[in-house]
């Protein structure tokens, strides 16, 4: 099947030794991330770059011997919030085009990925910031005097 969308990136999941012999295709665009799956009836499942929080690269051993891979990306997004790419050639390169083209999506949309945290919620702890970790749990004090 030729594809009709411009990308940067495309792969087929990778089923045994190492053959794409699967009808899921994974497809890198400059603003979106796309998986095809299907031959008759085709389903698209897709979320926007800048939207990826955290990325995971996943290589057990029977991936490995063929030159594949498994990335597991977070994305702050309703319907999709955990994507797998599953048993992709060159994993490692992906990843970096990956990284590349979030960064150019996150600078399109002059975003960070502080912004990707929701309104209220405290970062992560660290010490710099200059809070007591039980703090961010016992706004009033009432906690302790509940002991």
């Amino acid at each position: 099947m030729k594809l009709d969308i411009e990308h940067i990136w495309t792969d087929k999941k990778h089923t045994l030794f190492g053959l794409p012999l699967s009808f899921t295709r994974y497809i890198l665009t400059e603003k979106k991330f796309i998986t095809r799956k299907g031959f008759f009836s085709i389903e698209e499942d897709e979320f926007d770059l800048y939207r990826v929080i955290d990325k995971k690269l996943v290589l057990p051993m029977g991936q490995r011997i063929f030159g594949c891979g498994t990335i597991i990306i977070n994305v702050k997004d309703n319907d999709t919030p955990v994507k797998e790419v599953k048993s992709v050639r060159a994993p490692r390169e992906f990843m970096k085009l990956l990284d590349e083209a979030v960064e150019k999506a996150r600078d399109r949309y002059n975003i960070r990925g502080r912004d990707m945290y929701a309104a209220g919620m405290p970062m992560p702890h660290h010490p710099d910031h200059g809070y007591d970790h039980d703090d961010l749990y016992d706004q009033d004090n009432d906690y302790d005097n509940e002991r």
